[in-house]
C-alpha cells in the first residue's frame, strides 16, 4: 500500500484557484482556448507559485513573497477612459495602443500605418485563427514556467500587431499599460507582435498610472519575427508603488538574417520579476538582450532569461547593469543553450552591477550549456562600488561628492541607454535615469 502526497496549497494559490474558477466562463476566447486555458491552470496548479527549489526562481521565492491574491480588475470606467482621454490630449503625440486595467480600449489608441494592423486579443482568441492562437499559446517556449501558465490561464485582453512582409515602420507604437481602478487590483495581459519578412518595427512597452498603481501586474509579451526583419523594443517599468507585484515576460521566436535588439529599464518600488526566452530559429540573426535597473530602499528587481541557439551562424549578446542602493535587491539569471546544429555561434553575457551600500545585495548566475563544438560563448558578471580615483578626480574639479557620485552613475547606466538606437527613445530613458538619480539625491 502507498501513501498518497497531497501537496500543501498557501492561501495565495487557494486564492488564484478561486479567482479562475470564478473567471474562466467571462474570459474570451472560443471552446478550443477555454480547454487551453483549463490546461494551462492546471500546470500552474500543479507546481505551485514558484519558490526557492525552482532554480529560475531560487533568488525570487514568490511562494513567500506574494502573500495574497488580489481581485482581477474589472473593466474601466467611462469616467477612467475620459480622464485618461484628457491625459493623453495634454502629452507629446505618440502612437499608443492603451490597454486599462488589462482591457484593450481602442478610443483611447491611434490609428496605425499602412501595413499594420492591430486587434484587441478577445477578438483574435474569438476568431478561431489557429496559427495566431498557437503563437499565443506559446506551449514550446516559456510555457513550462508557471508564471507564463497563469497568465496563459487568466490573460484578459491584449493586442496584436501584425507587421505586413517588407513594411517599414518609422516611429515606434507604443503599448500603454495604464491602471484607473482605485483599489488594488490583479491585472492579467497577453500580447503579441508578427513581424514579416523584410519589415522593420519598433515596439516601446511603457506604464501610465491613474488611481490606484498598487497592485498585481502579469503580462507577457509574445514576438515573432520573420527573416530578414529587423524588430527593436524598449520596456519602461518605472513609478512603482512599494508592495506592488509585476512580473513581465517576453517571448521570442526569432528567424533567419534578423536583427533584434530589446532595452528594459527598471526603477520603482515593489517586486520586479522580468523574464526572457528567446530563441533563434534561423541562421545569421544577431539578437542583443540589455537592461538597465535602479533600486533603492528594500526593492527587489530579477532580470532572468534564456538564450537557445537553434540554427547555425547567431550573435548573440546580453548585457545587464543595476545600481543598488540601501536595502535593495538585485538578481541577474541568464543561460545561453547551443544546440548540436547551432555551429558557428558567437554568443557573450554580461551582468554588472554597482553596490552604493554594505546592505545592498546582489545575486549573478550566468550560465552556458554547450553543444555544438565549434562556437564562441562567453559570460561574465562583476559586483562593486564606484571608482575612487574617478570620484577624487571630479572633486578635484570643483565638484561636490553628490554631484560627482551622481554624474559617474547617470554615465554607468548611459552606456547601455545609448545603445538603444532611437534618438527620441534615448533621450526619454536618459530622462528617466535623471529623474531616478534626482530623487535618490533628495532622499
Amino acid at each position: 500500500m502507498s501513501a498518497q502526497i497531497t501537496p500543501s496549497r498557501t492561501p495565495t494559490e487557494i486564492a488564484l484557484a478561486e479567482a479562475f474558477g470564478a473567471a474562466k466562463a467571462n474570459l474570451p476566447g472560443m471552446a478550443a482556448v477555454a480547454e487551453f486555458r483549463e490546461a494551462a491552470f492546471g500546470a500552474f496548479f500543479e507546481a505551485g507559485l514558484p519558490h526557492r527549489r525552482i532554480e529560475a526562481w531560487h533568488y525570487t521565492d514568490l511562494r513567500a513573497l506574494m502573500r495574497d491574491a488580489l481581485p482581477i480588475a474589472a473593466p474601466p470606467s467611462a469616467a477612467a477612459i475620459a480622464a485618461l482621454r484628457t491625459e493623453f490630449a495634454a502629452a507629446a503625440p505618440r502612437r499608443r495602443l492603451v490597454l486599462v486595467d488589462g482591457a484593450f480600449v481602442p478610443e483611447l489608441s491611434d490609428a496605425l500605418p499602412d501595413g499594420v494592423k492591430v486587434r484587441s486579443l478577445a477578438s483574435v482568441l474569438g476568431e478561431g485563427r489557429a496559427d495566431l492562437i498557437a503563437l499565443l499559446a506559446s506551449q514550446d517556449l516559456g510555457g513550462k514556467d508557471t508564471i507564463v501558465s497563469l497568465n496563459a490561464a487568466l490573460m484578459q485582453d491584449g493586442v496584436v500587431i501584425e507587421v505586413q512582409p517588407g513594411t517599414l515602420v518609422a516611429d515606434p507604437i507604443h503599448i500603454v499599460y495604464a491602471t484607473a481602478a482605485n483599489t488594488p487590483s490583479a491585472r492579467f495581459s497577453r500580447s503579441a507582435v508578427l513581424v514579416g519578412a523584410g519589415a522593420t518595427v519598433r515596439i516601446a512597452e511603457e506604464s501610465h498610472g491613474q488611481g490606484s498603481r498598487t497592485g498585481q501586474t502579469n503580462g507577457c509579451l509574445i514576438v515573432s519575427v520573420g527573416d530578414d526583419a529587423t524588430f527593436s523594443h524598449t520596456a519602461m517599468l518605472t513609478d512603482m508603488i512599494p508592495g506592488s507585484l509585476r512580473i513581465e515576460s517576453l517571448i521570442a521566436h526569432v528567424g533567419a538574417r534578423v536583427k533584434f535588439d530589446s532595452f528594459a529599464l527598471i526603477t520603482g518600488g515593489g517586486l520586479v520579476r522580468r523574464q526572457i526566452f528567446m530563441r533563434f530559429e534561423g541562421a545569421d540573426s544577431v539578437g542583443a538582450l540589455r537592461g538597465v535597473s535602479l533600486l533603492r530602499g528594500r526593492e527587489h528587481a530579477d532580470t532572468t532569461l534564456l538564450v537557445e541557439h537553434m540554427a547555425p551562424g547567431c550573435v548573440g549578446r546580453e548585457n545587464f547593469k543595476y545600481i543598488l542602493d540601501e536595502e535593495a535587491t538585485g538578481v541577474f539569471q541568464g543561460k545561453i543553450h547551443v544546440a548540436r546544429l547551432a555551429q558557428k555561434t558567437d554568443g557573450r553575457m554580461l551582468s554588472n552591477a554597482l553596490l552604493l551600500s554594505d546592505n545592498a545585495a546582489m545575486n549573478n548566475k550566468p550560465e552556458l550549456e554547450i553543444f555544438a563544438d565549434d562556437v564562441a560563448c562567453g559570460h561574465g558578471a562583476t559586483c562593486g562600488g564606484l571608482n575612487d580615483d574617478q570620484l577624487f578626480y571630479l572633486q578635484t574639479r570643483g565638484l561636490p561628492f553628490a554631484e560627482a557620485e551622481a554624474l559617474l552613475l547617470e554615465a554607468f547606466a548611459a552606456e547601455l541607454v545609448d545603445e538603444i538606437g532611437h534618438e527620441g527613445s534615448i533621450k526619454v530613458f536618459r530622462a528617466e535615469v535623471s529623474k531616478w538619480l534626482t530623487a535618490r539625491g533628495s532622499a
